[in-house]
């Protein structure tokens, strides 16, 4: 409808008086539901509009309005713009508390919730897992670098040459003296080793090892490259001289284990041989052979060479240490590890061969794999590999008939015959078993068999199931001193061990015998037919069927694509990781 006002009463013109409220259209929004919208704000603002007063309750403008379509209109602006959020009153938002919360005073304090604390304890707890991400950062970064500012170096003039003490495949160490005022004032000879093969890496892992965890090792001074030499470059490095025994040669006497008392109190003991005394000794040796391996492990470095020609024996300290790092990997950064290949001695290398899987990926730059340190070392166990070659060690140490080669050879074969179950070996080889060979039985079956226990939890096939430094410490099997007191140090550090490696298997099991009082009401506990079925679930299938059998074909498949791909990030990477290590290597000009 259309209607046109004249300051007459025209034929045709129907006059209209205009309320003298505001008009309002209630508006339904999809993002606020119903909302009330001002059409008309009476306001000076509104000039185009004469007001109801000046025209006498009669105006003269078109007030054709189509309402229908109108509304429409303006309810598609009204939504369009709320659906932006701009535009409208906070009224009309409803967000009159927001604007409230942000007049309030700004509080400096921490706010402290329940899972910003689980957060942040997950995040700690996990820079400070073993091999440790946070203490490898420090290390790489700042312990490495106020190092070089403060130790001795050395030269190839300064070193003079003395008895050959050996020669490896790797290597010819001598026994030297350095001809400089700062070495004279401490004094004593050195030990030099002329490295052609994995000489950066054994300087690598013995500046780690001094820093980390320097009374696991012989005690390295300096490593360098040496140019000069007329068989080519060669690695030169040093170390205090502790000692020439290895416990290699100490076994191969027919005095041991009582030639390793003597050069532990100093002394000849004036005490009645048999197996108690033995077991005391080797008990001895085992302890200081698990301490340095804990801190090796520690530190994220796996030996992958331990054998009783790399322990030797220090005069100073009287403590067994390990030597010869060469073949050891660094898995806190990726160094001396690639999947596929593998450094060991074949009689005492565990059955896997590798630290880890060949599945896993090259190492990449140091940053990232001192990141995923942690995870890898969990998925893998690595320090698992040395606790295989040690329990080997006892095993010889216990077995006088074991510590030749050729015999230690043939025990290899019997134990793969076994599937490396050493109870099975026993039940096979005692029957027959000669007079070292039940001595030997004897000497583990000591305090109700503390001993076989500990050596059959560190020689077995899988890796995930052998004890590790730790837990073997923390076993029952030292409970006893051994030859010398524990110092304060090694006494907390033990108590500390033991209290982080508690054995809940007790507590558990007396849970799981009475849940499983199958037929009784009143304890409650499993069926017949759920026992039965958890027997099932345990004992290994032997013969596997056309299901299990599609999935080994498809996981053979994966594993050789994995290979491909790792073998060919090994060629691309070989260059950068020499170029990587230069940087650390001092040179002899």
């Amino acid at each position: 409808m259309a209607a046109v006002a004249s300051g007459g009463g025209a034929a045709g013109v129907v006059p209209v008086k205009l309320p003298t409220h505001k008009p309002s259209y209630k508006l339904q929004s999809s993002f606020l539901g119903k909302t009330q919208l001002n059409l008309i704000k009476p306001s000076s603002r509104n000039k185009g509009i004469p007001s109801p007063r000046r025209a006498g309750g009669r105006i003269g403008v078109l007030a054709s309005v189509g309402v229908d379509g109108g509304n429409e209109l303006v309810s598609l602006v009204h939504n369009f713009f709320l659906g932006v959020g701009v535009g409208l009153p906070c009224t009309v938002m409803e967000c009159g508390d927001i604007i409230y919360r942000s007049t309030l005073p700004k509080s400096n304090a921490l706010t402290v919730t329940v899972p910003g604390v689980a957060l942040a304890l997950s995040v700690v707890s996990y820079l400070w897992a073993t091999p440790g991400v946070a203490p490898g950062f420090y290390d790489m970064f700042v312990l490495a670098f106020v190092e070089r500012l403060f130790r001795a170096s050395y030269k190839k003039d300064d070193i003079v040459l003395g008895k050959k003490l050996g020669e490896g495949a790797f290597g010819v160490v001598y026994k030297v003296s350095v001809d400089k005022p700062s070495a004279k004032k401490r004094g004593g000879d050195l030990v030099l080793k002329k490295a052609t093969e994995y000489g950066a890496v054994e300087i690598w892992m013995n500046e780690r090892v001094r820093r980390a965890c320097a009374s696991s090792c012989a005690e390295y001074l300096y490593g360098f490259l040496e140019n000069s030499s007329k068989k080519g470059s060669e690695y030169w490095l040093l170390w205090r001289f502790e000692g020439e025994a290895t416990l290699y040669d100490l076994m191969q006497s027919r005095e041991f284990p009582y030639n390793v008392e003597t050069l532990i109190l100093g002394e000849v003991q004036d005490l009645p041989k048999g197996i108690e005394r033995e077991n005391r000794i080797i008990q001895t040796v085992m302890r200081q052979l698990l301490f340095a391996l804990d801190g090796l492990h520690s530190t994220g470095i796996v030996h992958r060479d331990i054998k009783p020609q790399n322990i030797i024996f220090s005069e100073g300290s009287k403590t067994f240490k390990i030597i010869d790092l060469g073949a050891a990997a660094d898995l806190r950064v990726g160094i001396n590890y690639i999947p596929n290949e593998f450094l060991l001695d074949p009689r005492y290398a565990a059955p896997e061969q590798y630290i880890m899987s060949t599945q896993t990926p090259s190492a990449p730059s140091a940053p990232v794999a001192t990141a995923l340190s942690p995870v890898l070392r969990q998925l893998n166990l690595p320090d698992r590999f040395d606790i295989y070659s040690t329990g080997l060690m006892f095993l010889q140490m216990a077995f006088p008939g074991l510590r030749t080669d050729s015999n230690l050879i043939q025990f290899n074969r019997q134990l793969k015959r076994c599937d490396y179950d050493l109870v099975a070996w026993r039940k096979s080889a005692e029957p027959r078993a000669s007079p070292e060979l039940r001595k030997g039985f004897e000497l583990l079956d000591l305090d109700g068999g503390i001993g076989w226990e500990l050596l059959t939890s560190m020689v077995r096939y899988k890796a995930r199931q052998r004890i590790s430094a730790k837990g073997a410490l923390a076993h029952p099997y030292f409970d006893k001193e051994g030859l010398l007191a524990l110092s304060v140090m090694q006494n907390l550090r033990l108590q500390l061990i033991r209290a982080t490696q508690q054995d809940y298997g007790e507590a558990a099991n007396w849970i799981i015998q009475l849940m499983a009082k199958s037929g009784t009401e009143k304890d409650g506990g499993f069926t017949e037919a759920q026992l039965l079925e958890l027997r099932e679930r345990q004992e290994p299938r032997k013969k596997a069927n056309g299901q299990r059998n599609a999935l080994a074909s498809a996981l053979r498949l994966q594993r050789k694509v994995l290979k491909t791909l790792n073998e060919s990030m090994d060629e691309l990477n070989q260059r950068r990781k020499s170029i990587w290590w230069s940087r650390w290597i001092p040179k002899e000009e």
